[in-house]
């Protein structure tokens, strides 16, 4: 039979694959090598990471970080320059263990072992750690002698605690680095401060830093002159006595321009400091004026009104301090929790019991002397020394401790101003006062029956007003007012039974000054002699300021006897 070798017939021959199943074969073709790959990838990188946590396991146990172990080891040479050398190495390593080997030389817990003399660190109980690594050691031997400190080593200290501070989270941390960088000047800490710098976000720490870099910089002999010069323009604009004392530094050597730069920066500073050293006494001025004010205002009442010379005002204002000092005593004992409230409870029951004080004075002794101003004068100083001698017989002569409610302590910082809050708080207060006690006289028919008494006390008799009523009511109000002052004056003064005497010869300067009996005299002439007694401190001293200001009222009252403000009407009774 013979074989067959002719061409198949079509319909024999296998059907033909189409494009569109070979299009996806090949993508399906992809994929798999796509996952292949990504499985490789993730093999290799577990590897790599294992073999890097192996490889840094095995550092660890082949004997700690070694470059601080050799930074340490710098401390046991006993040589102040080893010791200086170490510390700066130290600040350059940002680590958390040189923070604390920083922090135990600076408190002389840094020691060394006789042999081989490595540095070690007391820790808890009477064992000692390694500088280096803090692992607990042997017991302590007897007598380890601690790592020496001159006074470079200690500014070494302090420009080391303060850089390895500088990347703290605590913004507060970072700017108290900062200052710590700028009293050290150590240009070994450059590195680390532009680090800071460059991280920085808080615009008033940034600040800071930047001027601890220019304070070192501007010493650094081989800065460029025009870093030098930039960071001369910085610290003047720093503006304080620091900065004063770091632009006189400049070294000798340094250019001319640097040196003349800093002895403008000089004197740009000292004419700035005077400015605000002004400003500063001007608020001085303002819180003595205050106290001024809240003293003699009640006295401006009484005086204007009843034309009496109460020279007991002055024990009104003690009465109100040592209320306070009850009251305070009272909830120490029953209610601490409540203790911030105090001034709050203290003021009402001041102003109620020395108003009572004034109207039983008024009602007992000096309704039988109106008109007789010298008798008056007497009388009323017979009732302060009653009330200085009851004070002591009941509180004792010492002094009475009277603490400051929270939002009343501390002071803040106003450009160069350094305002205190109790201060502040007591500005507010007689302003307070005046407002109201204004708002009563103006407002009320108590303030109109006051102000005719004042103006014309016998016509306001004859229209029906009971003027010895009103005298009682004034002088109880005048008495009260008194007493609120006390319990201001109690935060910035000592509650004595001498309290009020330091006062009341300034009351009635103010009262005087002012014109009697009217409230906006008192107000101006209080402010006004406060700031000029503050003003005439520094010039001619406290006493010398204090007489200059007497005489200058004697020869105002001589021009015009009625004060600033003379209060008018038909018949105003002198």
């Amino acid at each position: 039979m013979a074989l067959d070798v002719s061409t198949p017939s079509p319909e024999a021959a296998p059907a033909p694959v189409s494009a569109g199943v070979a299009r996806h074969r090949d993508m399906f073709r992809w994929i798999d090598a796509y996952r292949i790959g990504r499985v490789a990838a993730a093999i290799l990188g577990l590897v790599v990471l294992l073999a890097s946590a192996g490889f840094t396991a095995t550092a660890r146990a082949q004997g700690g970080d070694p470059d601080l172990s050799a930074i340490t080891a710098r401390f046991a040479a006993d040589s102040y320059n080893d010791t200086a050398d170490a510390l700066n190495a130290l600040s350059a390593t940002g680590s958390p263990r040189a923070a604390a080997i920083v922090a135990a030389h600076a408190e002389g817990r840094l020691a060394v072992a006789p042999a081989p003399r490595p540095a070690l660190v007391p820790t808890a109980g009477s064992t000692v750690g390694s500088a280096a690594t803090g692992a607990a050691a042997s017991p302590t031997p007897p007598g380890l002698p601690a790592v020496r400190a001159n006074n470079r080593v200690r500014r070494a200290i302090e420009a080391a605690a303060g850089a390895l501070s500088l990347l703290d989270p605590d913004p507060a941390k970072r700017r108290e680095a900062a200052l710590a960088v700028f009293r050290a000047r150590d240009a070994a800490v450059l590195p680390t401060l532009d680090t800071a710098i460059a991280r920085e976000s808080v615009p008033g720490v940034k600040a800071a830093l930047e001027q601890a870099r220019a304070a070192i910089l501007i010493g650094k002999a081989d800065a460029p002159e025009a870093t030098r010069l930039a960071a001369v323009e910085l610290i003047t604009a720093r503006g304080d006595q620091d900065a004063i004392g770091l632009l006189r530094s400049v070294p000798a050597d340094a250019p001319a321009a640097v040196k003349a730069a800093a002895a403008e920066g000089v004197t740009r500073v000292e004419r700035n400091l005077q400015m605000w050293g002004v400003a500063q006494n001007v608020w001085y001025g303002l819180s003595l004026g205050s106290v001024l004010l809240l003293a003699a205002i009640g006295l401006a009442i009484t005086f204007g009104v009843m034309g009496v010379i109460n020279m007991a005002h002055g024990e009104m204002v003690m009465l109100g301090a040592y209320t306070t000092f009850v009251v305070q005593d009272i909830i120490r004992t029953h209610a601490p929790h409540l203790f911030d409230w105090s001034l709050a409870f203290a003021l009402p029951a001041a102003f109620v019991f020395t108003g009572l004080v004034g109207i039983l004075i008024e009602r007992t002794v000096i309704r039988w002397l109106y008109g007789r101003a010298l008798e008056t004068l007497l009388a009323t100083w017979g009732v302060s020394l009653i009330l200085q001698q009851a004070v002591r017989s009941i509180f004792g002569p010492t002094n009475q401790e009277v603490g400051a409610p929270s939002w009343m302590s501390g002071a803040f910082q106003l450009g160069h101003l350094s305002i205190t809050y109790n201060r502040m708080w007591i500005i507010v207060f007689s302003l307070l006062v005046f407002v109201a006690l204004l708002l009563l006289l103006r407002r009320t028919s108590l303030g109109l029956y006051v102000r005719a008494v004042t103006q014309n006390r016998r016509m306001a008799a004859a229209m029906g007003i009971r003027t010895g009523r009103i005298d009682a009511l004034t002088f109880g109000l005048g008495s009260a007012i008194a007493g609120i002052a006390g319990v201001a004056l109690s935060q910035i003064d000592n509650v004595s039974p001498n309290l009020g005497q330091g006062y009341i010869i300034d009351s009635f300067l103010v009262v005087v000054f002012g014109g009697v009996g009217n409230l906006w005299g008192t107000l101006v002439a209080a402010f006004t002699l406060g700031i000029a007694n503050k003003l005439l401190e520094p010039f001619a001293g406290a006493v010398l300021g204090k007489i200059l200001l007497l005489v200058f009222i004697i020869l105002f009252i001589q021009k015009r006897p009625r004060g600033l403000f003379a209060l008018k009407g038909r018949a105003v009774e002198s």
